[in-house]
């Protein structure tokens, strides 16, 4: 059937070139045009500028770059109307390894950008396959970066240092309280906040393949996820009463006011801060999970990154869109617009609110989100809720004993193509 669908797809492009968006062809005046679709609605304006800037330099490619609203859905629309765009630029999430394992993506092991990509992200590329693949199917662009946000003018005014053990970082939100103030704000209204925490805590705490290895029947989540869960419930002492009743927004004005010192969250969140209070001395620091400071590592996702269809008919015209988007200039043109952390060896500007984090930046010492390999439909930020809301004696084992059984529930068919590779 995919071999049926690609077959079609060609043919779509012989007989629709006026009409139909996707597949790169040469047009009447012997131009290739290139397709880029991208999720990150909010990148717009740099987009236009990126694309702006290669069509001035190319004479024979003539590259289109769309970031509808809606990015997801419009282009599994299109997947199912064999209506291929030549490029996306996607996150590396659960969506990506969806679309990968559906075959829908080439192989680009032999693109000349992908030797100037730090190995921590190509690593988490390989961790979101869903099935063990060979080659590489994405070029990381950019990354974001979490764990806790600070509010800098407090902690020098009080001479407070960065925490690099779990027990530091609960003395000093003990300190903190002490002081009359909050250590720790929440917006857990918006369950997907939830997973902030989570996130940062277990990237110290557990395999950065936890995933696989449970597909695999080597290990449970029951034993994996115990300190993590029994950690982020302890953090609750440390925060605003009832923080179930202040969402992601709520959160982020009250940290923005002085309402608390520290919000453990992501960079992606620095933007809805400095929209309540741009003039806020912010730095971030890794959050400590374990006692052992060699363990700590940076919570670090793929924002951003680049794949071509499978069923792109110019993968030449496709490398040199992609070899231009590695370029110095412009990768630095995306990180001025939208911040974030450079994927690409070499230097690149580190935002002042990512300063405490930067040893890690520059080590490439960075490990995914572990959201990133969960379902949807598993709706784990929901669980976790339920979860931290739960005041009975068994809470922990009754949320560890659905992590596993939903896990299997929603990833039976998975798991057994996985056991069957291995066997």
């Amino acid at each position: 059937m995919k071999t049926f669908r690609k077959i079609m797809a060609a043919v779509l492009c012989v007989m629709m070139i006026v009409t139909l968006d996707g597949c790169a062809q040469a047009s009447e005046d012997g131009i290739t045009e290139i397709e880029i679709v991208s999720y990150k609605r909010e990148a717009i304006d740099v987009m236009d500028e990126i694309q702006d800037l290669f069509n001035s330099t190319h004479d024979d490619i003539r590259l289109k770059i769309s970031s509808p609203n809606e990015a997801m859905t419009i282009l599994k629309t299109r997947f199912i109307r064999d209506d291929y765009p030549d490029i996306v630029a996607i996150g590396g999430d659960i969506n990506y390894s969806n679309f990968l394992d559906a075959g829908l993506f080439m192989d680009i092991s032999d693109l000349q950008a992908l030797k100037e990509v730090k190995e921590g992200y190509l690593d988490i590329d390989k961790q979101l396959e869903l099935v063990s693949m060979d080659g590489v199917y994405a070029l990381p662009y950019v990354a974001n970066a979490a764990g806790v946000l600070y509010n800098k003018d407090i902690f020098n005014k009080y001479g407070w240092k960065i925490p690099n053990t779990w027990d530091e970082f609960i003395s000093l939100c003990q300190t903190i309280q002490s002081k009359g103030l909050t250590p720790l704000y929440f917006g857990y209204k918006d369950t997907w906040t939830t997973l902030a925490p989570w996130n940062a805590l277990a990237v110290d705490l557990v395999d950065a393949n936890i995933c696989a290895q449970v597909n695999k029947n080597e290990a449970t989540f029951a034993n994996a996820y115990r300190e993590v869960a029994t950690k982020q419930k302890e953090l609750l002492k440390y925060c605003q009463p009832n923080p179930y009743a202040y969402s992601y927004t709520d959160a982020a004005t009250a940290f923005a006011n002085g309402e608390a010192v520290m919000w453990p969250i992501g960079s992606y969140a620095i933007s809805q801060v400095q929209s309540v209070n741009p003039d806020m001395n912010i730095d971030s620091f890794v959050m400590p999970g374990s006692n052992d400071p060699n363990k700590n590592i940076l919570n670090s996702g793929i924002d951003v990154q680049f794949s071509i269809m499978e069923n792109c008919p110019n993968k030449e015209a496709a490398y040199e869109v992609l070899n231009f988007l590695y370029t110095d200039e412009v990768l630095n043109m995306y990180l001025e617009d939208q911040g974030g952390v450079a994927t690409k060896k070499g230097e690149f500007p580190i935002a002042e609110y990512l300063k405490g984090m930067e040893t890690y930046i520059l080590a490439g010492e960075v490990a995914d989100f572990q959201d990133h390999h969960y379902p949807t439909e598993m709706a784990v930020d929901a669980m976790i809720q339920t979860y931290l809301l739960d005041k009975k004696k068994d809470a922990l084992d009754t949320f560890l004993n659905k992590f596993d059984t939903d896990w299997i529930r929603y990833n039976r068919d998975l798991i057994a193509r996985v056991q069957k590779e291995e066997s």
